[in-house]
């Protein structure tokens, strides 16, 4: 069964541009084309993008997502080179999450000490702006 781009994008939850950059990267196949020049998918190019899409739903970049499909190009080593991209990807989301604790507690200190110092509800006593030193304005 042929699919157009409109009905290909229904199937596999992408849009119609992001098919067509997908196609300009590399990561989708150009489609065979009508008489009229109308991009022509099949079942494969639907599952093929269903692929993509989850993969960077799991934050996975188009380097990584390429690294995926050429394993999955390459049955016979597949795991052994999927793995490590995904192993890497974890460890990436790992020192993320540890980036974002540790500017959740800064924040939350800050917000603390706002609390403590906004006595008059003005900047001058406001520990956002001493921290975030807007330029321009001079705080205590």
């Amino acid at each position: 069964m042929a699919f157009s781009i409109g009905q290909l994008a229904d199937r596999s939850g992408c849009t119609p541009p992001t098919i067509r950059y997908y196609e300009s990267i590399g990561l989708l196949a150009a489609p065979l084309r009508s008489e009229a020049g109308r991009r022509s998918y099949g079942q494969a190019d639907v599952a093929r993008l269903a692929f993509i899409r989850r993969a960077r739903d799991f934050g996975l970049g188009i380097p990584q997502v390429r690294d995926l499909l050429t394993a999955a190009d390459a049955p016979a080593s597949a795991c052994a080179t999927a793995r490590p991209v995904v192993e890497d990807h974890i460890r990436a989301l790992r020192a993320r999450r540890a980036e974002l604790k540790a500017l959740e507690a800064d924040l939350t200190a800050i917000l603390v000490r706002c609390n403590e110092g906004c006595r008059t509800g003005t900047a001058a006593d406001c520990a956002i702006f001493g921290e975030f030193r807007l330029p321009g304005r001079h705080v205590k």
